[in-house]
């Protein structure tokens, strides 16, 4: 058996969509791989597991273990709506030390392949971490605020969201305690700027089908060929077809969003799936489907056909 470890964090507010993004995974998962999951929590805060611990009964390719996370991240910078477990991605060299390596994700993604073979061919020799370009130079409001900023080659910026740490060594260099201490300013993207900005030059990039997000959709359909600069044309593919689905912004589960027919389909397909809380959803949202133009309404079904449905689990 290939053991791939994967660790989330998460508070009781995710439940569900861990769940959903946890399925996803082990839908996908080789017969030959075993995942090995950790979930970090507050220590302040009962994590309700029973959902969670059900897992394995489903996926006996999985093993659920839970680590608790310190006061250490309490008073850390919270913005946007996003909460302290956000920072608790930093720690995990230290919480989980029992691999060298290891692939962090957060919750809002769906998993459409087997991690195995990126995990194992993935060389972090002389990087702290590896993880997908953000393609700064391409998002406005973020090009201005990392220019600023002034700390970070915005050409290199990666997501913060699914990465893979080189946990041996960071504990060799005492990485961690510069994570910590930076923690402490007001960065308006939280973890991902202290992750950029300690691990700068000491980056692995990875292939787009890794992370993607919401933005790198667009640019796909909309201007392909700025994306030539950073990766070719079968890896756009690819992750187009088969990549990491990253709700970066709006959460299917919340509303509409690029993407958000896949994270359903998942959804359905999980042994979490509630008829009533998926009719509740979409019925919910007829009355907004029947205030859109015909063109709209087109466009989405363009969209369902043609895009959303590839990947899916058969």
């Amino acid at each position: 058996m290939k053991t791939v470890p994967v660790v989330f964090a998460f508070d009781n507010n995710l439940i569900l969509p861990a769940c959903v993004c946890i399925s996803s995974l082990m839908m996908h998962a080789h017969k030959d791989t075993f995942y090995d999951i950790f979930i970090l929590y507050s220590a302040k805060k009962r994590l309700r597991q029973e959902q969670l611990n059900r897992l394995p009964q489903y996926y006996p390719n999985c093993r659920i273990q839970y680590r608790e996370v310190d006061e250490t991240f309490d008073h850390a910078f919270e913005i946007r709506g996003i909460t302290t477990p956000t920072y608790y991605r930093l720690l995990i060299p230290e919480l989980v030390s029992e691999y060298d390596k290891i692939i962090y994700s957060d919750v809002d993604v769906i998993f459409r392949s087997d991690l195995s073979e990126i995990y194992n061919e993935i060389d972090l020799t002389n990087c702290y971490v590896a993880g997908v370009n953000a393609l700064i130079p391409f998002i406005p409001n973020m090009k201005e605020y990392y220019t600023k900023l002034g700390r970070v080659d915005i050409e290199g910026v990666i997501y913060a969201g699914n990465i893979i740490i080189n946990s041996k060594k960071i504990r060799e260099e005492n990485v961690v305690s510069r994570f910590k201490d930076l923690a402490r300013n007001k960065f308006r993207f939280q973890d991902l700027d202290v992750l950029n900005i300690v691990c700068q030059g000491r980056i692995s990039y990875m292939k787009p089908a890794f992370c993607l997000t919401t933005y790198f959709f667009e640019l796909a359909l909309n201007n392909r060929t700025a994306l030539y600069d950073y990766w070719k044309e079968e890896d756009i593919q690819d992750a187009m077809d088969v990549g990491i689905v990253h709700y970066n912004g709006q959460k299917p589960w919340k509303g509409y969003c690029v993407n958000f027919d896949i994270w359903w389909e998942y959804y359905r397909k999980s042994p979490f799936f509630d008829e009533k809380y998926y009719f509740d959803f979409f019925y919910g949202k007829l009355s907004e489907l029947d205030q859109l133009s015909l063109w709209k309404r087109i466009k989405i079904l363009v969209r369902y056909f043609v895009y959303g449905r590839r990947g899916l689990v058969k």
